[in-house]
């Protein structure tokens, strides 16, 4: 495959490299230069989409997609997703799940050292079973003003279902925990319907609360997005999307730092897609406190 000549010796060359190559050669044609515009625009998201949602995104016909595709040195579309999806892999790996990240010198209990390659592994794993398509799938739904949010989680996941309600109900409006106890619950599944988006938390071991809010949530026609570990949830079949984190650690706790990567990036992206309508949300916030007062020392 042709090399694009600024790439630094022993890098993979990056799809986005192809394309400024052959832009500058002058071999793209106006429709594959608005195609690759689409690319570029969100790099290397875009691309991880179907070529008949890429082309429509960009008002190209599919041949164009493929034909880019083979002129940038792939064999298909599917060669150059794959590209893609290694480029994504390796961003997310970058630096901390490096095996040269950790000094040498460092004078670490073992116990913390042992606790804290579990982790990186953990996460490591969990990055590689991640699915793009799901990750931008869910992002769209929680970014969408017409969904409403309902959040819950079990008896330790819980704090992780608190977390990411606290960041989504500041960036976009229609947010709701499910609070304790579970006998209210009813109460709160009397809204739910298409127009809702269930995003549950559940690892080992599964709580059967969850699962019946699952079904009752599932038959009212709301969309599930699960948040499990790596063995899934029983609610795995009833979710429209299914996250699955790594959780075992030396401990007799699960760890859910992975499951808080996802969400930290879920949190990253739908804030921005949301633009300027999270970011007024987030400034009239700020002025709600600063009018009340509240949280200010008192002198």
């Amino acid at each position: 495959m042709p090399q694009p000549g600024s790439s630094p010796p022993n890098r993979p060359v990056l799809v986005k490299d192809r394309i400024r190559d052959r832009d500058h050669a002058g071999a793209l044609t106006p429709a594959e230069r608005q195609l690759t515009s689409v690319l570029l625009r969100d790099y290397p998201v875009a691309g991880l989409n179907t070529v008949t949602k890429l082309a429509e995104a960009a008002g190209v016909s599919t041949p164009t997609v493929i034909r880019l595709a083979r002129k940038l040195g792939f064999d298909g579309f599917p060669e150059l997703q794959d590209a893609l999806r290694r480029e994504v892999s390796e961003q997310i790996k970058q630096p901390i799940l490096k095996g040269d990240c950790w000094p040498a010198a460092r004078g670490d209990s073992p116990a913390f050292r042992t606790f804290a390659t579990a982790v990186f592994e953990n996460l490591n794993h969990t990055i590689e079973r991640l699915d793009p398509g799901s990750f931008d799938a869910v992002a769209a739904l929680l970014a969408d003003p017409g969904v409403s949010v309902r959040m819950a989680g079990g008896r330790i996941t819980r704090s992780n279902a608190d977390y990411f309600f606290n960041h989504l109900q500041i960036i976009r409006a229609a947010v709701m925990l499910l609070p304790p106890p579970v006998n209210v619950w009813p109460q709160y599944l009397l809204d739910m319907g298409p127009h809702t988006a269930l995003i549950l938390f559940d690892i080992r071991r599964y709580e059967g609360e969850l699962m019946k809010l699952a079904e009752l949530a599932h038959g009212q026609g709301s969309r599930i997005v699960l948040f499990t570990d790596q063995w899934g949830s029983p609610i795995s079949a009833l979710a429209d999307h299914v996250f699955n984190a790594a959780v075992e650690v030396p401990s007799s706790w699960d760890s859910t730092l992975a499951i808080n990567l996802i969400v930290e990036a879920l949190i990253a992206e739908v804030q921005s897609r949301l633009g300027d309508e999270a970011l007024a949300r987030i400034e009239r916030l700020e002025d709600l406190f600063s009018s009340t007062r509240i949280f200010r020392r008192q002198g």
